[in-house]
């Protein structure tokens, strides 16, 4: 059985061990980066329709905020008449050839797609390694979160994650972070998602770990009430992550 999580509060040290470092989870598109999704959309919808043999799945409406590149591919493979155990069959072909796709089609420089504030978050937690711990939490294909990372030159901060690769289900992502970040996993108490729509806050409370909410992708800071905190862009994140800590 899994064990609850601890509610919400302030955390005290006890005795003289100190707690572990808070783990942040950052998600990607909307919070890291901002307006970097459309090579990538691309890159998904040019493998599926290459492996299943469709003329084109551009134009095929699909809703992709906070969701999972395994879940995307999916619905837009059903809705061309794909049967969803063929989907199923094929979908590490397609996941494969996405990754080529995308290594072709994304730019060479995204750093003017770095989100307001970022750049001095991400340096602040870095000067703090006692403090802090930055991973990933991203619908993204691994592969894919990595050169999008690297191409906006802030990829270094980044260790280990819980990926799009990794499960079709938001939900299951955290979790997966936590367990890559130490063994045992990563206490939840001591975690936390940072993201930008209300899938990222449902994955946070599927395991039950803490999230804040950054309004700087498609979501107003009224959609995103059911965080933990909200602001409105990462330069209101720090005092919210040192009263955690």
């Amino acid at each position: 059985m899994v064990p609850a999580a601890t509610p919400p509060g302030p955390w005290r040290r006890s005795g003289p061990r100190p707690e572990p470092r808070l783990l942040l989870l950052f998600d990607i598109d909307g919070t890291l980066l901002q307006r970097a999704s459309v090579e990538h959309a691309l890159a998904l919808r040019r493998a599926a329709a290459r492996v299943h043999g469709l003329p084109s799945l551009d134009g095929e409406p699909v809703e992709a905020a906070g969701r999972t590149d395994g879940a995307i591919l999916r619905d837009l493979l059903v809705a061309a008449g794909v049967p969803d155990a063929v989907v199923t069959e094929r979908a590490a072909d397609v996941r494969s050839l996405a990754v080529e796709e995308f290594a072709e089609l994304c730019p060479p420089d995204l750093s003017a797609n770095v989100a307001p504030g970022i750049p001095e978050l991400l340096a602040e937690l870095a000067a703090r390694p006692d403090d802090f711990r930055l991973s990933l939490v991203t619908g993204n294909l691994e592969p894919v979160a990595r050169l999008k990372l690297e191409r906006a030159g802030i990829g270094a901060h980044f260790a280990g994650g819980g990926f799009g690769s990794d499960h079709e289900s938001r939900g299951e992502l955290p979790a997966i972070a936590r367990a890559r970040a130490a063994d045992p996993p990563w206490p939840r108490r001591r975690t936390v998602v940072i993201g930008d729509t209300p899938r990222d806050i449902a994955c946070a409370r599927a395991d039950r770990v803490r999230v804040a909410a950054v309004a700087t992708g498609p979501f107003a800071v009224e959609q995103l009430a059911e965080a933990d905190a909200v602001v409105d862009d990462a330069r209101a994140l720090m005092p919210v992550l040192e009263d955690w800590l």
